[in-house]
């Protein structure tokens, strides 16, 4: 099987947070750029909002089979490092090199 790009997106919940593990999540928010800083790359991007209740995980992988289980690995260390604990976790696959470009058509 030969190697493919995919975009993961994990989810899932913090579970249980203690009040130093909400102030230093939200600590971590302060001059967090969305738009910059919560796309998909190869190093993974955690993103949350101020509730701490969801989050997700956006990494892109470059791998033959099982994307889904790399991601949800990657996901599950980002929060370890953080040291929070999750639960619900769910990973969303696409395969980049399957995706239908539809390019527009020129006129005239």
């Amino acid at each position: 099987m030969a190697e493919h790009t995919y975009r993961v997106l994990v989810r899932g919940r913090f579970a249980e947070l203690t009040d130093e593990q909400r102030v230093a999540l939200r600590e971590r928010l302060e001059g967090f750029d969305f738009l910059r800083d919560a796309g998909f790359s190869e190093d993974g991007a955690l993103t949350y909002d101020e509730k701490l209740d969801f989050f997700s995980y956006r990494v892109i992988l470059t791998a033959e089979e099982k994307a889904d289980e790399a991601g949800l690995r990657r996901a599950a260390s980002a929060l370890d490092e953080l040291g929070v604990d999750f639960r619900g976790l769910k990973a969303k696959v696409t395969d980049m090199d399957e995706m239908k470009v539809n390019r527009p058509k020129r006129l005239g």
